[in-house]
C-alpha cells in the first residue's frame, strides 16, 4: 500500500503532513511535516480549520464594514456575501424562527454557515483537505448547535418548562399519565440527540463520499501507469474529475445551507414547541 503522501485515497483522511503543489516527479507534490505544538500534532483538518476561520475573521468584517458605509452594494465580491447574508437572514433564519426574534440567532447560524462553506471549498483547492469530511469536526458542530438549541428552549420557557414541555400533551386517564410521560419524555429526549447526531452524519457522509469519488477517479491513472492505456484513461479520469470537481462545488454550497437550515430549524422548535 502507498504512503499516504503518494495515495490518491489519502487526501480524505486527516495526517500530520501538509501536501503542496510542486514541479518534480514522480507525485508533484511537496510533503511537509506539521508540528508538534504543546504535545498536541497540528494536522492537515486543523491547518484547514484555521484557514476558514482567518477568512472569515478577514471577509466578513469587511463586508461588515462596506455595508454600514454604503447605501447601495458595489462590486460582485461584496454583492456576493451580502447576497449570502441576507439569504440566511431572510429565507432560513426569519421562516424557521420566527419574525424579527431570529436576529438574535443570526450571529451563530452566520458563523456555522460561512466556516462550513469555507472548509468544503477548502478541500476542493490541491493540497488541501475539507475538514467536515471528518466526522470529529462536524460532531463538534453539531454538539454547538445542540448547545445553542437547549440553551434557547430554557432562555425563553425557563429551565423547567423547557423539558416539561419537551413531552407533548397527553390526553389520557390520569393514572396513565405518569408511566406514559416518564415514556415520552425519554422518547423526546432520545430523539433530540439522534436529530443532532444525523445533523453531524449527513454533514460528514456527503463530504468525506463526494472526496472518495473524487480520489478513486484519480486512482485510475494510477492503476495504469506504464501501461498503453495510461493516456486515455488519463483524459477520461481528468474529465471526470473536472465534471465532479463542478457538482462537489455545488454541494459545498449545499451542505453548508443544509447545516444551517436544519440548525435554524432545531432553534425555532425549542423556542416555539407548539
Amino acid at each position: 500500500m502507498p504512503e499516504h503522501g503518494h495515495s490518491p485515497l489519502s487526501h480524505v483522511v486527516d495526517h500530520p503532513t501538509l501536501e503542496l503543489p510542486h514541479w518534480r516527479p514522480p507525485t508533484y507534490m511537496l510533503e511537509l511535516e506539521l508540528p508538534r505544538l504543546a504535545g498536541v500534532q497540528v494536522t492537515r483538518f486543523m491547518v484547514t480549520e484555521l484557514i476558514a476561520a482567518g477568512l472569515m475573521l478577514i471577509i466578513l468584517p469587511l463586508v461588515a464594514a462596506h455595508i454600514r458605509k454604503s447605501h447601495v452594494t458595489r462590486g460582485w465580491f461584496m454583492n456576493l456575501f451580502e447576497t449570502l447574508l441576507l439569504f440566511i437572514r431572510d429565507q432560513v433564519a426569519r421562516p424557521a424562527i420566527g419574525g424579527h426574534g431570529a436576529d438574535r440567532f443570526l450571529p451563530y447560524l452566520w458563523t456555522v454557515f460561512f466556516f462550513v462553506l469555507f472548509n468544503n471549498l477548502l478541500g476542493l483547492i490541491p493540497g488541501l483537505a475539507s475538514a467536515t469530511g471528518n466526522i470529529n469536526v462536524t460532531g463538534v458542530l453539531a454538539i454547538m448547535t445542540l448547545v445553542t438549541v437547549l440553551t434557547a428552549g430554557m432562555l425563553e420557557m425557563g429551565a423547567a418548562g423547557f423539558w416539561v414541555g419537551i413531552v407533548p400533551h397527553l390526553d389520557v386517564p390520569w393514572w396513565l399519565k405518569p408511566p406514559l410521560w416518564g415514556l415520552m419524555f425519554v422518547i423526546e429526549v432520545a430523539g433530540l440527540l439522534i436529530r443532532h447526531v444525523v445533523l453531524a452524519v449527513r454533514l460528514f457522509a456527503n463530504m468525506f463520499a463526494g472526496h472518495v469519488v473524487l480520489a478513486v477517479i484519480l486512482g485510475f491513472i494510477l492503476l495504469v501507469r506504464g501501461t498503453t492505456m495510461f493516456w486515455p484513461v488519463t483524459v477520461a479520469s481528468v474529465t471526470g474529475l473536472v465534471l465532479l470537481s463542478l457538482l462537489e462545488l455545488f454541494v459545498a454550497f449545499l451542505q453548508a445551507y443544509i447545516f444551517t437550515f436544519l440548525s435554524a430549524l432545531f432553534i425555532g422548535a425549542a423556542v416555539h414547541p407548539h
